[in-house]
């Protein structure tokens, strides 16, 4: 929880602050950009919400900062609104849970509202709002994860939804040992019809990405949109397995078809086919001279 005797004095003055616990993920500044910014290393407030909309998304960021950093000087009257606006629709049937955790370093995670039963991709913090919300959409079938870090509260929804874990058995840890199905390999798998799971390594060694509808992707650390680069990338400084063997990952990724990419980490990004095939090669083309 955000303390005002640690308000940042690079706040503007008013209700909405950041404290100095910040861990400089970035979620406050892509999920309220008129409002939270980069100061120094940390996010702060440059702009305080004038309107309920710009409020709204501004309770939005406070509830998804995974180190409670982000506060207000007034009891917050709005509370509710914003923690029953999570699930948050992004598009069609395709939702960003909000709520993230400090144990995924601020990672985001999403669900899909599928007739077969819905899938949690990566995992959020197990708090009550949020689950009481997956659960009037009709729980979660399968929980699946991209990979070893963005794990979080994983054991929590296996045991609340009695949902099926997902994750490679090339980033299996103590922690992520009990989960129900460990793939294998670097052949795709079909989880359902229009669900396929890519084994792409390189930030990780059993790191996967989720193609939905030939439409959405969900990156997890491998893939997002860089503003400083200006078209998608990588994290060349947190590529934790082999920069080489992520780059072949991004080769093999750039030859299939989608038009959303929606990371764990970094800037989510939308184009159409033709001109998310000129992003990705651009991704490759920068990851070769690096």
């Amino acid at each position: 929880m955000a303390h005002l005797a640690h308000r940042r004095i690079e706040n503007i003055d008013g209700d909405f602050y950041v404290d100095k616990s910040c861990i400089d993920c970035d979620t406050c500044r892509w999920m309220a950009p008129t409002v939270f910014s980069r100061s120094g290393d940390m996010s702060a407030v440059y702009h305080q919400p004038i309107d309920p909309a710009e409020r709204l998304v501004a309770m939005q960021a406070l509830l998804s900062c995974p180190t409670g950093s982000i506060g207000t000087r007034e009891k917050p009257y709005d509370i509710k609104q914003a923690q029953a606006s999570f699930p948050l629709l992004i598009t069609e049937n395709v939702y960003h849970c909000g709520y993230h955790s400090e144990k995924s370093y601020g990672a985001a995670s999403y669900l899909i509202q599928h007739p077969d039963g819905n899938i949690l991709i990566d995992s959020p913090r197990f708090t009550p709002p949020l689950v009481k919300q997956i659960e009037a959409m009709g729980g979660v079938k399968y929980l699946y994860l991209t990979h070893r870090d963005d794990v979080a509260d994983h054991q929590k929804f296996h045991e609340h939804f009695g949902c099926d874990r997902i994750l490679h058995q090339d980033d299996i840890t103590t922690d992520t040992q009990s989960i129900e199905h460990q793939l294998q390999g670097i052949d795709s798998i079909e989880l359902t019809p229009d669900v396929l799971i890519i084994p792409v390594p390189g930030h990780s060694k059993g790191h996967t990405v989720l193609l939905y509808k030939h439409k959405f992707l969900f990156t997890g650390d491998h893939l997002a949109f860089s503003r400083r680069l200006g078209h998608l990338g990588a994290f060349r400084d947190f590529c934790w397995y082999s920069w080489a063997e992520q780059l072949k990952s991004m080769q093999k990724l750039a030859t299939y078809d989608f038009e959303w990419v929606l990371p764990g980490h970094g800037r989510r990004y939308y184009a159409d086919v033709e001109m998310m095939h000129e992003q990705m090669q651009k991704c490759v083309d920068w990851m070769a001279t690096v």
